[in-house]
């Protein structure tokens, strides 16, 4: 990790390396659009936002090359109890193998 100081901001870098990637969790809402509230035990899947991807631009899965499919601000689902959970100041992120992430929302 690198610190960066602008002033009296500092400003933490955090680069994933190989085929992982850095996400910021979101959670669900526990309101609709339409402004009525649901439980916790009701409340959609979270998903979580890339912050990082690491330079390559192809991965590895099971002895196949892909194309990096994922770029930063892309909203993405993930398997539940992958990646290692990773606290940058106030910020809490998740660092992930690209292979571990199921989709991208649209």
């Amino acid at each position: 990790m690198v610190i960066i100081e602008y002033g009296k901001e500092e400003i933490n870098v955090i680069k994933p390396l190989y085929n992982n990637v850095l996400l910021k969790k979101v959670e669900a809402s526990n309101e609709t659009q339409s402004g009525i509230i649901i439980s916790q035990k009701e409340k959609n899947e979270e998903y979580a936002i890339v912050e990082a991807v690491s330079g390559c631009k192809e991965i590895k899965i099971d002895d196949k090359v892909y194309e990096m499919p994922l770029k930063k601000g892309d909203k993405v689902m993930y398997k539940k109890y992958s990646g290692t959970e990773v606290k940058d100041g106030e910020k809490e992120y998740i660092l992930i193998k690209a292979e571990d992430i199921l989709a991208i929302v649209q």
